[in-house]
C-alpha cells in the first residue's frame, strides 16, 4: 500500500511484511523513537550499521517525567504541557535527530483481521478493505486514518487472503503529531505501542534465552503506571492480549497514604529511593505480592480462555519491572520462569550510556526502543 509523504500508517505486528513505498528515513544511520505514556516521555536514539548482518547501538536515551493527568484514556489531554516535557527531554538528550517515530496505544486503535478474495489489483484491494472497514469502524471513514496489510493465504481457503486492518481516529493521531511539531520534531511514522514493543521484544528475548528455548510460549507483561498489559506470544506471533487495571500508580498512592506525601512528593521519593526505612516491609512488599497475584490470575485466565495450557517464560517490562525481587515473587506465584526484559540485550552501548543506570531504566524503554528500530524499517 503506497503512502504519500504527509500520511501516517500503523505498522504491523512482527511477521507481517508491509509493502511500503516511503523513503523519508531511507539511508539513515540513526533513528529516534518517542514514547509518550501517562507517567513520562521516553526518547531512545539507535544507530545501525552493517549489511546483511546488521548491528544496532544505543546512542542515547532520556526519561522525562510528565505532569499528572497530561494523558487521559490514552489521549493527550494537555498538549502544551506535554510539548514542554518533550522539549525538556530533547534538550537533555542532545540529539540532532528531528525525524521521529511515535505510536498510539492499542486502546486508541481498532484492529481486525478480515478475508478478501486473492489476486485483487491494488485499487480493488483498497476498495474492498475500505468497504469491509465500514462494518468494524464505529466512526465515519473521513474521521479516521486507515491502513491495512495482506498477511497471507487463508488456511484451507486458497481463493482468499487474510488482511490486517488498522484504524484510529484522526484527532488521536493529530494530537501526537501536534505535540511533536510544537517541540520542533517531524513525525514520520505513527505506529502502535504494543506492536513496536512486541517487535523489539522478539529480538531481545532471542538474545536473553538460549537457542533451545526458542519457539516457546512467552508472556510479555508490561506493568505501567495505571495499566498492566499482557501479550502472549507463540513463535513471535501474539495469541492473546489483555489489559489489567493495575499499575505503579497504586504503589504511589500507598506511599501517599502511608507517609502523608503529596502525589508529587510520593513520585519523586519513589524514583529517588528516599523513602523511610519501613517502606520495604509496609508498602513495597505488599505491592509486589498484589502484583504477583494479578499476574497469576491473568495467566490462569489465559489458560481458561484459550487452548493453551502452559506458559514457558514471563518477561517483565514497565516502570515496576525493575523493583528488586518482583520477578522472583511472580515466578513463585505463577510457577513460570520470570525475567526482566532488556531491549538492548546484544546491542553495543555508546560511551554516553552508564550501564548501571541503564539496567534500571531498560524495562521502561521497551516501546521507545521498538519505535526507534521501526525507523530503520523504512530504509
Amino acid at each position: 500500500m503506497a503512502l504519500t509523504l504527509n500520511q501516517w500508517f500503523l505498522k504491523k505486528p512482527p511477521g507481517i511484511k508491509f509493502d511500503i513505498n516511503l523513503n523519508m528515513l531511507a539511508s539513515t544511520s540513526r533513528a529516534l523513537g518517542v514514547d509518550i505514556s501517562a507517567s513520562s516521555i521516553k526518547l531512545v536514539e539507535l544507530s545501525r550499521r552493517g549489511g546483511a548482518q546488521q548491528s544496532y547501538r544505543l546512542e542515547r536515551y532520556v526519561i522525562e517525567p510528565m505532569p499528572l493527568d497530561a494523558l487521559q484514556d490514552g489521549g493527550i489531554n494537555q498538549i502544551e504541557q506535554v510539548s514542554d516535557s518533550l522539549r525538556r527531554a530533547l534538550k537533555r538528550m542532545g540529539s540532532r535527530q528531528k525525524k521521529v517515530v511515535m505510536a498510539l496505544p492499542l486502546t486508541s486503535v481498532i484492529t481486525k483481521k478480515i478475508n478478501v478474495p486473492a489476486g485483487l489489483r491494488e485499487d480493488d484491494l483498497v476498495f474492498q478493505v475500505e468497504t469491509e472497514a465500514n462494518q468494524y469502524v464505529p466512526f465515519a471513514m473521513d474521521e479516521v486514518n486507515l491502513d491495512f496489510q495482506v498477511i497471507g493465504p487463508v488456511p484451507d481457503s486458497p481463493e482468499e487472503v487474510e488482511v490486517l486492518l488498522a484504524a484510529a481516529r484522526k484527532d488521536k493521531v493529530d494530537d501526537r503529531v501536534a505535540t511533536a511539531m510544537s517541540a520542533g520534531l517531524k513525525v514520520m511514522v505513527m505506529d502502535v505501542e504494543q506492536f513496536a514493543a512486541q517487535a523489539i521484544s522478539s529480538r531481545a528475548i532471542g538474545s536473553q534465552l538460549p537457542a533451545e528455548s526458542r519457539n516457546k510460549i512467552i508472556a510479555l507483561i508490561d506493568i505501567g503506571a495505571s495499566v498492566t498489559r499482557i501479550n502472549v506470544l507463540l513463535d513471535d506471533t501474539s495469541v492473546y492480549m489483555r489489559d489489567l487495571s493495575f499499575g505503579g500508580n497504586q504503589l504511589t498512592q500507598e506511599i501517599q497514604n502511608q507517609f502523608n506525601f503529596s502525589p508529587e512528593e510520593a513520585e519523586t521519593a519513589k524514583r529517588n529511593g528516599t523513602l523511610p526505612e519501613n517502606y520495604q516491609s509496609d508498602v513495597l512488599q505488599p505491592f509486589c505480592e498484589t502484583a504477583a497475584l494479578e499476574v497469576a490470575r491473568a495467566i490462569q485466565l489465559f489458560y481458561t480462555s484459550t487452548q493453551y495450557t502452559q506458559v514457558d517464560y514471563i518477561f517483565l517490562s514497565g516502570g515496576c519491572a525493575a523493583i528488586a525481587g518482583l520477578e522472583e515473587i511472580i515466578s513463585e506465584r505463577t510457577g513460570v520462569i520470570t525475567q526482566v526484559i532488556n531491549p538492548f540485550s546484544g546491542m553495543e552501548l555508546s560511551g554516553r550510556i552508564v550501564p548501571r543506570q541503564l539496567k534500571m531504566d531498560a524495562p521502561v524503554l521497551l516501546t521507545a526502543s521498538g519505535l526507534a528500530m521501526r525507523g530503520f524499517d523504512l530504509s
